[in-house]
């Protein structure tokens, strides 16, 4: 076993997911892009293991994550977390282009349920479980953690699952708070800012924003 990043990088274990990051790769190289110029690989989480707050979401967005290998880099929803954050006082810039572009979070890691990018955003439950392990050793490297922050339901049951808690008993919601079995930490719920919550207007910026304000107290 190595890093949890060089572990991430070189997971293999869900053939769709692999066949797809594969396919991705070939298309973007047909319409002219370079070989390297798409991540296509299993995203690792960043940001630094003195972190405070865990933010977890779905999963890497084919041209977002997919294409920059950065959490949340590259896509619609990335713009409004790292502009939030920035303006909590959490990151050094309000964008997040690329993985050498230089920004630094402050307390915060940012993690996916899912590491790898699912074809229409929309990974199996089987995929999430070979995933989980990696969520495990995750929360288990962050010994300043005092909150989680899941963005979004699948986000959410991947990690009451992964600390052994019934869904039952911890129903998703936007603002909600959770105390874990066996945990520190703290588990707070927001929906997702994708574009199209946002344009929904499911989730307003205003509203996301008041969740992490909250995550001070």
């Amino acid at each position: 076993m190595g890093s949890l990043a060089d572990d991430v990088i070189g997971c293999r274990a869900c053939p769709r997911l692999v066949e797809y990051a594969a396919d991705v790769r070939e298309n973007r190289r047909k319409t002219g892009y370079a070989a390297d110029e798409y991540w296509c690989q299993p995203v690792p989480s960043f940001g630094e293991r003195d972190a405070w707050l865990l933010i977890v979401g779905l999963a890497p967005g084919t041209h977002g994550a997919g294409r920059t290998g950065r959490p949340f880099t590259g896509d619609y929803a990335g713009e409004l977390l790292y502009r939030t954050l920035w303006e909590q006082g959490w990151g050094s810039n309000p964008n997040s282009r690329s993985r050498g572009d230089g920004l630094e979070l402050d307390g915060v890691r940012i993690a996916n349920a899912l590491r790898c990018a699912p074809p229409q955003n929309k990974p199996t439950g089987e995929e999430l479980k070979q995933c989980r392990p990696f969520l495990e050793r995750e929360l288990q490297l962050l010994p300043q953690l005092e909150m989680v922050l899941a963005l979004g339901g699948v986000a959410h049951r991947q990690v009451v699952t992964t600390v052994g808690g019934r869904q039952v008993d911890f129903r998703f919601g936007h603002g909600a708070r959770h105390s874990l079995p066996g945990v520190e930490w703290e588990l707070v719920d927001s929906s997702h800012p994708s574009r199209y919550n946002l344009n929904t207007r499911r989730l307003t910026e205003e509203q996301f924003s008041v969740v992490l304000s909250s995550l001070r107290e």
